[in-house]
């Protein structure tokens, strides 16, 4: 049993040597490499493969033993201080180490079709293993020292990936402001480890949470300082995760290849901030004050979230709101001591989530194959529509990440979503009034993505598309009223980049009139993705449909089970509810009430976006115009300017700190450097002095003595006078 554990290492170095091999082929044979470009990708799924599989073997061993196994070398020894690396496999390493892996494997072989005409393919690779070895070196890590240092790298490797496409000046933001919002959150994490090792002296985790544990509980350590030794080690999280205030990457995140954004969301960087509070979650929960603190931020970030999802226009940016708000769910569960509905919610969203974004990554790639580069944006969902008939595939799956997401049963978030219902209406009915309204705005705004996308008709061919609105052409959610002038404009623009492209290609002896004609007029649709595409669609689907199944059993109250113990016992006792039936009834009687949250979100979704109801939108609605049109607007402007955050931020903190800057720049070159300069300066002209008064003639010396007696004598006679 032992000798299995002591393989748990390989899990991370396999794609660490992946990727650091691959890296140095391309770096020393540039063209032989780039010319093997898909040998270097089986070479990156099969290594990434190697570790699912002892992943696997390490999770069956815990179904059966739920042992902890931990193992060290020395690192740095010293008399003050002593570091040691090692790994640690527990539950919770087992089921984190299986999610990354797989969604890990899904996006590689979906990013060999999605990335295959990109410059950057072979480099694409090397990024994408590097992330999973350092999340995968996270998951592992017995120590503080050791998770900062995988910390630090997930978040480096998030940097190189948001910003791939770093020739675009959006792309090469967002990963600046991803790079520079996490830094705050990092330096706040890495002086809690500090001030934790202060109080408990060692970096080891389990000793450190018994010993910071004991020493609050007996007074020895005050009460303020331990919040602010926890809060600051929270910081950390609140960045990695995107919780509020420090959410505002997220969003421009989406810059990144949609592989990338996928694993980001879904298995990597913001699922780490989860797992971080998961792991050391003793450490907060006998600190009332840092979990109140924990509870409000994961619920004000759940309702944000929500919020600015509701009007998005862009496909990936509403998904990465939906990403805000699910795991400002996980973030209240930790705060109400909800750890393991959290980690549930986190397992099962991480599979819906990859799908959902996978899914958009499919119907993106057939856009771009349709319209090209154009002003008409690929990932805008009011010039997509109808797509379901042209890609069912894409669709029914999508359609599956969606109702998980909602909280449709038997979808695997149906279940870790109603118990964070349940469990915060149980803590606070504030809490439960929040999350219950979230729930609301889930179903809305999933399905109004869902339905903008899939259904209805296909609209990016259509040259008037005024008719589609919610009450009128100024508070639609998505504003694509779109005139004549204006589409002969965007063909103008697509003729232009075309016309750059395709030098030799005879369309340029047509002129540019009739190619905006034909442009406007063409019928072709988009198509199915190829089965490279399709096919982690459909795997992802499975999980995404049955993964809920782990967790079923937690709403018994077992309470000396440890950490996912009791989630791997159905996994070991298959019937289990085959013979409590009457408990599974009893409890899907009792979540009507979260799944009519959803449909109430979900009907009104529908009235608003469905492809029947137009006629009805129309005449009904407008009854209510005098109210509902400022309402829209306010929710319209709120979402699509990302509620105003950003801007607050540029206005009273960037442009802050840049006046603070020129004034302190001001004051080193006036004040520092004058000083400094000054003091070299009347160095310079002493000596110069000197040199001249100095010039070693005795002439020159009786001459100054004569008049330097002659001026004392005056001066004496003065004074004798």
């Amino acid at each position: 049993m032992e000798s299995l554990y002591t393989y748990a290492w390989i899990v991370p170095i396999c794609p660490f040597i992946t990727s650091g091999l691959i890296g140095l082929l391309l770096f020393i044979f540039p063209r032989v490499t780039r010319d093997l470009r898909r040998v270097c990708a089986v070479f990156s799924i099969i290594s990434l493969s190697i570790a699912m599989y002892i992943s696997f073997n390490l999770f069956q061993q815990q179904i059966v033993s739920h042992l902890t196994y931990e193992h060290s070398w020395p690192w740095i020894i010293n008399e003050d201080i002593s570091i040691s690396i090692g790994f640690l496999s527990d539950p919770l390493t087992s089921i984190m180490s299986i999610l990354v892996t797989t969604v890990g494997i899904l996006v590689m072989i979906y990013s060999d079709s999605y990335m295959y005409h990109d410059q950057g393919y072979v480099r694409f690779f090397i990024y994408l293993s590097l992330f999973a070895a350092s999340m995968l070196g996270l998951i592992f890590s017995p120590n503080l020292i050791q998770i900062y240092i995988f910390w630090e790298l997930v978040g480096m490797c998030s940097y190189l990936l948001i910003g791939f496409w770093f020739a675009r000046p959006s792309a090469a933001n967002a990963c600046q402001k991803a790079f520079l919002t996490n830094r705050v959150g990092d330096f706040g994490f890495l002086l809690g480890i500090l001030a934790t090792y202060w109080i408990t002296g060692s970096f080891e985790i389990h000793d450190l949470c018994d010993r910071f544990d004991e020493l609050t509980s007996t007074n020895v350590v005050s009460y303020s300082f331990a919040n602010i030794c926890a809060l600051l080690l929270f910081l950390g999280p609140v960045a990695k995760s995107a919780q509020f205030p420090l959410h505002v990457w997220l969003c421009d995140a989406m810059e990144g290849p949609t592989p990338i954004s996928a694993l980001i969301h879904a298995a990597t960087m913001v699922a780490a901030g989860i797992f971080l509070v998961v792991r050391i979650f003793k450490l907060f929960e006998h600190l009332p004050l840092s979990m109140n603190v924990i509870s409000w931020v994961g619920a004000v970030t759940a309702l944000l979230g929500a919020i600015l999802a509701l009007a998005q226009k862009d496909l990936k940016r509403g998904l990465a709101y939906s990403t805000m708000s699910q795991l400002g769910y996980m973030m209240l569960a930790l705060g109400i001591g909800a750890y393991q509905s959290a980690l549930f919610h986190l397992i099962t969203h991480a599979y819906s989530k990859a799908l959902l974004f996978l899914g958009s990554g499919s119907v993106i790639h057939s856009m771009e194959r349709f319209v090209g580069y154009s002003p008409i944006k690929n990932q805008n969902m009011f010039f997509m529509g109808g797509l379901r008939r042209y890609m069912p595939i894409t669709g029914t799956t999508f359609l599956f990440g969606t109702l998980s997401l909602c909280g449709i049963p038997p979808f695997a978030c149906f279940w870790s979503k109603d118990q964070i219902i349940v469990k915060s209406w149980l803590c606070s009915s504030f809490f439960g009034c929040i999350v219950s309204f979230t729930a609301i705005l889930t179903g809305f705004y999933m399905f109004r993505i869902y339905l903008l996308i899939f259904e209805g008709e296909f609209r990016a061919n259509r040259s008037d598309m005024s008719n589609f609105s919610l009450v009128d052409s100024n508070i639609i959610w998505g504003n694509i009223r779109v005139d004549p002038k204006q589409e002969e404009s965007n063909a103008s623009s697509v003729l232009k980049y075309k016309n750059i492209n395709l030098k030799n290609n005879p369309i340029k002896k047509y002129n540019q009139k009739d190619y905006q004609n034909s442009y406007l007029s063409q019928s072709i649709y988009p198509k199915e993705s190829d089965s490279l595409i399709i096919i982690p669609l459909i795997i992802l689907s499975i999980p995404t449909l049955l993964i809920g199944s782990i967790g079923i059993h937690c709403f018994q109250t077992e309470s000396n089970l440890d950490l996912l113990s009791e989630w791997l016992i159905p996994l070991r006792v298959l019937p289990y509810y085959e013979q409590n039936h009457e408990n599974l009834s009893r409890f899907l009687v009792e979540s009507l009430g979260s799944v009519s949250l959803s449909m109430i979100g979900i009907s009104i979704s529908y009235i608003l976006y469905g492809p029947i109801c137009f006629c009805f939108r129309s005449k009904s609605l407008l009854k209510y115009k005098q109210w509902l049109d400022p309402a829209l607007v306010f929710l319209q402007d709120l979402s699509q300017n990302r509620g105003y955050i950003d801007y607050f931020y540029d206005k009273y903190l960037i442009r802050v700190m840049h006046s603070v800057s020129k004034l302190i720049a001001m004051f080193d070159e006036w004040v520092i450097d004058g000083m400094i300069n000054g003091i070299g300066i009347s160095s310079l002209l002493g000596g110069e002095s000197a040199r001249y008064g100095e010039g070693g003639r005795v002439s020159s010396y009786l001459f100054g003595l004569m008049i330097g007696i002659v001026l004392l004598l005056i001066v004496f006679v003065s004074l004798v006078s």
